[in-house]
């Protein structure tokens, strides 16, 4: 029997195995119909009662306030860097967009609203490699602008906020890589969105949570698939949508359920990360990216002595089934991605690995 692979891929990222399991079983006949999910009407009674399903799960696990909406939309985060500015900045005169640029997404978010409208960076972290999360303070934010972005977990160099800002205007927060990993107040946020690759399904769609009062603002020239509030009005299915993620989607929120909800998943991904760090701390052989105060539970990065040391980590942990370890281009080493799928017996098994490794290549 081939070793068991533990799929440390940053995303599109492991799913948790009753969900394929579940998918495997239905695929050629869903619900009793003789036909595969991916094959019925996105306007059919199966179809509708599945999304509205998954939006009632959605908020029994977060405990969503009734205030905020639920949409699924295309094109993953980075259509949502659009969709932003697109239907927010038309809110406030100044037409003005605060962005905070921790890592190379935020980076990308804000370069992308720059094409539409103002965009002030109000805070960087790219002088110390985006190795943490930088201060804000409340006079830094202009009460005048629309709104204030922010990527709540960094996938690439491993941080995240700890402690959101406060502040008078819409704060707005990519997370696409921590979303239902740990308990959120969005009672903080305006709108928060997340990529479904992580933590939630297939790659190619996103989540976004908006609240009701910033709908109805989308600039003229807004696409339709892009403004939230035809989304909403629509229930998600303005065309055809991706059936089959949405699926998926609610697939992963039974089994989160399963597991004891967002509470118990929070507790197991910090004993997860915990490890990990315990192994990185206790040594000068592994490096750590992420300042301590600031590091991700969902992304642990780190390098060792030299490019050589690292692509031969890289390869023996592949040779044991210790998957997709390696680094993102922008930060070199290795980056181990925990999301809510990952068992704590894969974390393990790499921290032995770790352990091991540098005994032998000290």
């Amino acid at each position: 029997m081939a070793e068991k692979v533990y799929n440390f891929g940053a995303g599109p990222a492991m799913l948790p195995e009753p969900v394929m399991k579940k998918i495997q079983q239905e695929w050629l006949d869903y619900q009793g119909m003789g036909v595969s999910l991916i094959e019925i009407s996105h306007r059919s009674k199966e179809f509708i009662a599945l999304i509205n399903e998954a939006q009632a799960l959605f908020r029994e696990l977060t405990g969503l306030p009734d205030n905020y909406r639920i949409l699924f939309m295309h094109g993953g985060a980075r259509m949502m860097f659009s969709a932003i500015p697109l239907n927010l900045a038309e809110r406030v005169p100044s037409k003005r967009c605060l962005y905070v640029e921790t890592g190379n997404f935020a980076r990308l978010a804000a370069e992308e609203a720059e094409l539409f409208y103002p965009v002030e960076t109000i805070a960087n972290s790219a002088a110390t490699g985006y190795d943490r999360i930088p201060e804000i303070a409340p006079e830094m934010i202009d009460p005048a602008a629309a709104y204030l972005h922010i990527t709540s977990n960094n996938t690439i160099f491993g941080t995240r906020w700890n402690k959101f800002p406060e502040t008078s205007v819409p704060l707005v927060a990519d997370m696409t890589s921590e979303l239902l990993s740990r308990r959120i107040d969005f009672n903080k946020f305006g709108v928060v969105y997340a990529g479904l690759q992580k933590n939630l399904g297939p790659s190619g769609m996103a989540m976004v949570i908006v609240r009701e009062d910033l709908l109805g603002f989308a600039a003229k020239q807004t696409p339709t698939l892009f403004n939230f509030a035809q989304c909403d009005k629509d229930n998600s299915l303005t065309n055809t949508t991706n059936t089959f993620a949405i699926y998926v989607i609610k697939l992963v929120l039974d089994w989160l359920k399963e597991q004891g909800g967002i509470d118990a998943i929070e507790s197991l991904n910090q004993k997860k990360a915990a490890r990990l760090y315990e192994v990185i701390d206790g040594s000068d052989f592994y490096r750590g990216i992420a300042h301590p105060e600031h590091r991700s539970i969902m992304n642990v990065s780190f390098r060792l002595a030299s490019e050589e040391l690292d692509r031969k980590f890289l390869a023996e942990a592949d040779a044991i089934g210790l998957y997709a370890l390696k680094g993102h281009r922008n930060a070199g080493g290795v980056r181990a991605s925990i999301y809510n799928p990952m068992p704590y017996a894969g974390v393990e098994k790499l921290a032995v690995f770790m352990e091991e490794f540098e005994r032998q290549n000290r």
